[in-house]
């Protein structure tokens, strides 16, 4: 039940995340949105800091660490506020989340049948290539089902 819940979920985000589409048209400009925007909005440093009720010596900072990747959500939040912008926050898988757990339950799978053909060979029991292909995809049928999908061996 619980399984059946997860992938179900799975095809919901799917599909939300497929109505926006391809996003990396928002990548954020070289000199970042915060000063992008102050600057289209004719935005001094001093004028964004008033409005953010700190000293103005902040905001080379906090446009410094926007375009570092190091500027808290909360200070990013109280950025477009004082910007009157919204901020939109979102992990936008780069595939389906059908697909990675697919792509998850194979790779387990072969790592986890490669030990076992090994042996086999050493048995001098060979196992075909299409033999193996079914038992890989039968596997990762399991492995799909399992929470320990992820965890690594």
């Amino acid at each position: 039940m619980l399984r059946d819940k997860r992938a179900q979920s799975r095809r919901r985000l799917d599909q939300r995340f497929g109505r926006h589409g391809d996003l990396a048209h928002l990548a954020p400009p070289p000199q970042g949105w915060i000063r992008t925007l102050r600057d289209s909005l004719g935005m001094t440093g001093g004028d964004l800091a008033r409005r953010m009720g700190v000293h103005p010596s902040r905001i080379p900072a906090i446009e410094r660490g926007e375009r570092e990747l190091t500027l808290k959500l909360d200070t990013l939040t109280r950025v477009a506020d004082a910007l009157n912008c919204d901020l939109v926050y979102a992990l936008v898988p780069r595939t389906s989340l059908d697909g990675m757990v697919a792509d998850q339950a194979r790779r387990r799978a072969v790592k986890h049948l490669r030990n076992v053909v090994v042996h086999s060979q050493l048995e001098d029991q060979e196992v075909t290539p299409d033999d193996l292909e079914a038992q890989i995809d039968d596997l990762a049928y399991e492995f799909r089902r399992r929470r320990d999908l992820w965890r690594t061996e």
